[in-house]
C-alpha cells in the first residue's frame, strides 16, 4: 500500500487504532509491575531500592530519551522510527520475561524504555496528522482515554496475570500485540517528516545524566545515607547537569527542547502541571497497590479489582471530557481534574489505617478516577494546539518526557518518604510510611491544579502563519 492509500479513506481510523494500542502498551508498562513486585521479590530477590528501579529503569529511560526519539522521527521519518521503537519494545519485553535475576530484569526494563521513548512521542504526531482538525479533539480524547486507562489499570492487569499465570506474563503480553502491530503500522500509517530537523546529542546527554543523578540519589539516599559522598555528588551533579540543559535550551541553535516554548502560557502550564500530577499519582499508586496486598491482605487480582473505581473512570469519562474541552476550553477541565485527583489522594491519606475498610476508601477511589479522566482527556489537545505543526513532535516528546520525569520522581520521592517514616514489615509500619507519602502526593497534585490555571481560557491552534509574538503569548 502506498503513502496516499495509507492516509486516505479510513486512514484516520487505522491511525487511531494503531497509535492507541501502541500507546496503551507503552503506558501500561509504567505501573504494570506494581502488583507483581511481591512475586518478583520472592522469585528474584532484591530490596526496596531494587523494586524501585524495576519501575524507574523503564520510566527514567523513557523520560530522558523521549525528546530525542521525537527528533529522530522528525528527521528520519516518523513511521519508520515508530516501527523501530515498537520492534525494540517488543524484543525487550521478551527479554524481561526471561530475566534470570533482578539485575537482568532492570536492564531489560531500561531497554523497554528506550523502545517506548522512540515509539510513544510519534503516536500523537502520527495521529494528529491523520485526523481532520474538526475531529481532532474527539480522537485525542479517545487516545488519551486509552493511554490513561493503561496507566491506571496497570496494577489490575499485572495482578491478574501474576496470580493466575506468573509475573513473567506481564511482559509476554506485549510480544504478540507488538508483532501484530508491526505490519499494520507499515501498511496503514503515512510517512511524514519535519523540515530541517536536527539531532541534539549534547542536550540529550545533559538531560539524561542530570535526571539519572537526581533519581539515583533519591532512590538510594535512605540506604546509603543522605549525607554520604555518593548521594551528595549524585544529587548536586544531577542538578548541575539539568541547569546546563536549561541553559543549553536557551542558547543552542537547535536544542531538543527550545526553552522559548515555555514562554507560551498554555505550553508552560500544561507541561509543568503534567509533571507534578504524575509525581503525585505515580508515587501514590506505587505504594497503594502494595498496601492492598501487604496490609489489607488482598491477592494481586483482588487488589486490582478493588482499584476499578479508580482505573475504570478514564474509559468512561475521558471521551466526554475531550468533547467538552473542545466546547469550553481545556483549562477548566484540566484544573477540575487535578483538583479532584488531589482531593482523592488526600482522602486516602486521611482514612488509611491497618484495619481500614474498603468502603472507607471507595470515595477516594472514585474521586481519583474522575479526576484522572478529566485531566487526561484535554491535556494532549492543549499541548498539540499550543505549538506550530513543525514543532508538534518536539511538543509531544516534551509533554511525555515531563510526565515520565514526574513519575520517576514520584516513585523516588514518595518511596524515600515511605522508607524514612515506615517501610516493609508489619501492617502498622507499612501504614506509617504510606500516609505521609500520600499527603505529599496530594499536595503535589494540588500544586499542579494551581499551575494549570496559567493555561488561557481558550487555546487557539497555532499555525505556521501565526505571528511569533502571538504564538508566545497564546492568549485570547
Amino acid at each position: 500500500m502506498n503513502e496516499q492509500a495509507a492516509g486516505g479513506r479510513g486512514g484516520a481510523t487505522w491511525a487511531l487504532i494503531i497509535t492507541s494500542v501502541a500507546g496503551f502498551m507503552a503506558a501500561l508498562d509504567n505501573l504494570v509491575v506494581t502488583t507483581a513486585l511481591p512475586s518478583i521479590r520472592e522469585d528474584l530477590g532484591g530490596k526496596l531500592s531494587d523494586l524501585q528501579w524495576t519501575v524507574n529503569a523503564y520510566t527514567l529511560t523513557f523520560a530522558v530519551l523521549l525528546m530525542f526519539g521525537a527528533a529522530l522521527g522528525d528527521r528520519f521519518g516518523r513511521r519508520k522510527l515508530f516501527i523501530t521503537g515498537l520492534t525494540v519494545f517488543t524484543l525487550a519485553s521478551a527479554a524481561a520475561a526471561m530475566a534470570p535475576g533482578i539485575n537482568s530484569l532492570v536492564a531489560a526494563r531500561a531497554v523497554q524504555g528506550v523502545g517506548a521513548a522512540i515509539m510513544m512521542p510519534l503516536t500523537l504526531t502520527l495521529l494528529t496528522a491523520a485526523v481532520p482538525a474538526a475531529k481532532r479533539g474527539a480522537a485525542l480524547g479517545i487516545f488519551s482515554a486509552v493511554t490513561g486507562l493503561a496507566v491506571a489499570s496497570g496494577p489490575l492487569i499485572g495482578g491478574s496475570l501474576t496470580e493466575h499465570f506468573s509475573w513473567e506474563w506481564i511482559f509476554w503480553l506485549n510480544v504478540p500485540v507488538g508483532l501484530a502491530l508491526l505490519p499494520l503500522a507499515r501498511l496503514r500509517l503515512a510517512e511524514s517528516f519535519a523540515p530541517n530537523a536536527r539531532l541534539d546529542i549534547p542536550g540529550t546527554l545533559l538531560v539524561s545524566g542530570g535526571l539519572f543523578g537526581i533519581v539515583y540519589g533519591l532512590v538510594n539516599g535512605q540506604t546509603d545515607g543522605w549525607t554520604s559522598p555518593t548521594i551528595l555528588i549524585s544529587l548536586f551533579a544531577g542538578a548541575a547537569l539539568l541547569a546546563g540543559f536549561v541553559h543549553h535550551g536557551f542558547t543552542h541553535k537547535n536544542p531538543m527542547l527550545p526553552m522559548r516554548l515555555f514562554r507560551n502560557r498554555a505550553f508552560f502550564g500544561i507541561n509543568i502541571a503534567a509533571m507534578l500530577m504524575f509525581l503525585g499519582m505515580f508515587g501514590s499508586i506505587f505504594l497503594l497497590s502494595q498496601f492492598f496486598q501487604g496490609v489489607s491482605g488482598y491477592s494481586p487480582t483482588e487488589a486490582g479489582l478493588r482499584m476499578l473505581p479508580w482505573t475504570g473512570m478514564p474509559l468512561i469519562v475521558a471521551p466526554f471530557a475531550g468533547i467538552l474541552s473542545d466546547r469550553i476550553g481545556g483549562r477548566p477541565v484540566v484544573v477540575a481534574g487535578l483538583a479532584l485527583q488531589a482531593i482523592g489522594l488526600g482522602l486516602f491519606a486521611a482514612v488509611l489505617s491497618p484495619d481500614v475498610s474498603y468502603a472507607a476508601q471507595l470515595p477516594a477511589l472514585i474521586l481519583s478516577g474522575i479526576g484522572m479522566a478529566l485531566y487526561f482527556a484535554p491535556a494532549a489537545s492543549v499541548v498539540m494546539s499550543s505549538v506550530r505543526p513543525a514543532e508538534q513532535g518536539i511538543a509531544s516528546g516534551a509533554n511525555n518526557a515531563l510526565r515520565e520525569v514526574g513519575g520517576s520522581l514520584g516513585v523516588a520521592i514518595l518511596g524515600a518518604v515511605f522508607a524514612s517514616q515506615g517501610g516493609y514489615g508489619p501492617p502498622q509500619l507499612f501504614t506509617d510510611g504510606t500516609v505521609p507519602a500520600l499527603w505529599i502526593g496530594a499536595a503535589t497534585v494540588a500544586l499542579a491544579a494551581l499551575v494549570a490555571l496559567m493555561i488561557p481560557r481558550r487555546t487557539k491552534s497555532v499555525t505556521e502563519e501565526t505571528p511569533v509574538q502571538e504564538r508566545e503569548l497564546a492568549t485570547v
